[in-house]
């Protein structure tokens, strides 16, 4: 099976956040941005699987900043690494305050993802290799996270 370059899975959404979205404080909803981050996290993954994924964890969300009602949200995933079937996906989330001309990061994610055939079963899926800097550093450091993830899973089974 062929490796594809990590750019070949990278998928961007924008969103505005609305009145709707957010809390009290006025800023966006954690559990919004989870959606948002599962989403996009599913696309980068299916477009990488060419078909049918689910997620299997949520490794890690770190909500650095809030964004607010009016500011747009920038979300970019791309697969950093690949196991038989399952697929890494790092998501980056940028908040843009329109009027103001300000960016700055949000959210980061890593979200583990599952390619399956029809009947629900696991399937192999490519492998992907890195081009850039940040490619690289994530590659390098996906088997440690996966090593934490299949502890973390493992010692729940006891």
């Amino acid at each position: 099976m062929e490796s594809i370059p990590i750019h070949e899975t990278k998928t961007v959404q924008t969103r505005l956040v609305l009145p709707p979205d957010t809390n009290h404080l006025d800023t966006i909803f954690g559990g919004k941005v989870l959606a948002y981050i599962d989403e996009i996290a599913a696309l980068a993954a299916m477009k990488h699987a060419r078909g049918t994924v689910v997620t299997a964890s949520i490794d890690s969300v770190d909500f650095l900043s809030s964004a607010k009602a009016g500011d747009t949200l920038t979300l970019e995933a791309f697969v950093t690494y690949t196991g038989y079937s399952s697929m890494e996906v790092y998501v980056k989330v940028t908040a843009h305050d329109l009027l103001k001309d300000e960016k700055k990061l949000t959210t980061e994610s890593f979200v583990t993802m599952v390619a399956l055939n029809e009947n629900g079963e696991p399937i192999p899926v490519r492998k992907v290799h890195p081009e850039t800097d940040e490619d690289w550093k994530l590659y390098e450091t996906a088997p440690l996270r996966r090593e934490i993830r299949q502890k973390r899973i493992a010692s729940r089974k006891k």
